[in-house]
């Protein structure tokens, strides 16, 4: 079983590296750095520390999951989990290297729709389990705020989808 656990951070912390290499540095990035950004946007390095606290929480999350026993309902976990994936990833160059902010937006409210669907799922199958789910939406619920921030007050710096 400690083999799920190391398949599954695989999996997610990939994705943030995958997601990563595909948005390109932010902190050089022209167009990021002189977009307006919402007052509330964190320092760079609380981004890396919260990406790092949700994988680790989601990892176990699934881990758990996978351990509980709820093998009928598990193909539709890993389903959900492969669309969480493609959106995360997917969300980093569409917002970061090709500018899409509206179309951004709607990558993020999808996976926020997706990640509230594991936190239900998780409450409802595996109990205060579901806990691990929150912090990762909360992040995706600041996530989308900021990214709603650059497109509504960037007009002229962005590309809609």
């Amino acid at each position: 079983m400690i083999l799920y656990l190391l398949l599954f951070a695989l999996i997610n912390f990939g994705a943030l590296g995958i997601g990563g290499a595909l948005m390109g540095n932010p902190l050089t990035n022209n167009w990021y750095q002189n977009a307006n950004k919402a007052p509330w946007t964190p320092p760079g390095w609380v981004f890396g520390a919260a990406w790092t606290t949700v994988m680790l929480c989601f990892t176990l999350f699934l881990w758990i999951a996978v351990r509980s026993k709820v093998a009928p309902q598990l193909q539709l976990v890993y389903t959900m989990l492969a669309v969480q994936w493609f959106l995360n990833v997917l969300w980093n160059p569409v917002f970061f290297r090709w500018h899409q902010v509206a179309l951004g937006l709607v990558i993020i409210i999808a996976l926020e729709v997706v990640v509230g669907w594991f936190m239900v799922w998780g409450f409802k199958n595996l109990g205060i389990t579901g806990a691990l789910i929150v912090p990762y939406f909360a992040w995706l619920i600041i996530a989308a705020s900021l990214n709603a921030w650059v497109l509504v007050k960037n007009t002229n710096n962005t590309r809609s989808s």
